[in-house]
């Protein structure tokens, strides 16, 4: 699977988690080189606090496009250093 904004591969793995049609890319196969650390922080009662990244592709920015669980509840806890995308990122085969 790919994860592509902006004519650039932000993260490419065959060994993606899916959870809610969300495909989540392990940290390790993300391109850290487009991803900007953001403060936005949101709450799910079964997977926990998620942090989020922007993502910065030529000049662009996508504020808040990907998103991560730190420390997720125990229910989720598999998808600990996974990174999900939404906001215009494609995910592809």
């Amino acid at each position: 699977m790919k994860a592509i904004w902006n004519n650039q591969i932000l993260a490419e793995s065959n060994d993606t988690i899916v959870i809610e049609n969300n495909h989540y890319f392990p940290a390790e196969s993300i391109n850290s080189a487009f991803f900007v650390d953001s403060d936005t922080h949101t709450f799910c009662p079964w997977k926990g606090e998620a942090s989020y990244k922007s993502v910065k592709v030529n000049g662009e920015t996508n504020k808040d496009a990907a998103w991560y669980y730190p420390d997720p509840k125990h229910p989720a806890k598999e998808i600990k250093g996974y990174y999900a995308f939404w906001k215009g990122v494609k995910i592809e085969k």
